[in-house]
C-alpha cells in the first residue's frame, strides 16, 4: 500500500473541548480518535491547544481537573506539534492577514504545514477560509 496517503485532521481546542466535554460533536471527535488508533487516519494538534485546554480548565474547574485533562490528551492517539522556525513563520503570515486569536493562527499553520483538515466549531476560522480545509462540528452561534 506503498504511495497511499493517509487523511490528516488538525483538531482544534474546541474540538478537544467537545470530545472532553461531550458536547454536540464529541461522536465525531471520537470516531477520528478510533480512527488514529487504527492507524487509518493522522490527527495532529498544536502546542497551544495544549495550553488552552489548561488554562481554561485551570480557571473553570481547577488545576486537578487541568492537569488530568491534559494527561488524556497526551494519551490519545495524536500528534502534538511544537513550536518551530516553520510554524512560526507560518502562524506569523495568518495572523497578520486576518483577524484571528494567535492560537487560532498556529493551529490554521498546522492545517496548512500538514495540508489538514481542521475539526473545529470556532466561527473565527470563518474568516480564513479557503485557505484551510475544515470539517466543522456543531456550534452554537
Amino acid at each position: 500500500m506503498k504511495g497511499i496517503r493517509k487523511k490528516i485532521y488538525i483538531l482544534d481546542t474546541s474540538a478537544l473541548f467537545s470530545y472532553i466535554e461531550d458536547e454536540e460533536g464529541s461522536d465525531i471527535v471520537e470516531t477520528l480518535l478510533i480512527e488514529a488508533e487504527n492507524k487509518k487516519i493522522i490527527i495532529w494538534i498544536a502546542f497551544v491547544s495544549l495550553t488552552e485546554v489548561f488554562y481554561i480548565t485551570l480557571q473553570e474547574k481547577g488545576e486537578t481537573e487541568a492537569k488530568k485533562r491534559l494527561e488524556l490528551i497526551q494519551f490519545l492517539a495524536i500528534n502534538i506539534e511544537e513550536s518551530n522556525e516553520d510554524l512560526n513563520l507560518r502562524a506569523a503570515r495568518f495572523k497578520a492577514k486576518n483577524h484571528i486569536s494567535l492560537a487560532d493562527a498556529y493551529i490554521a499553520a498546522l492545517c496548512e504545514k500538514h495540508n489538514g483538515i481542521l475539526v473545529h466549531k470556532d466561527p473565527e476560522f470563518k474568516s480564513i477560509l479557503p485557505a484551510i480545509k475544515e470539517y466543522g462540528l456543531p456550534y452554537k452561534k
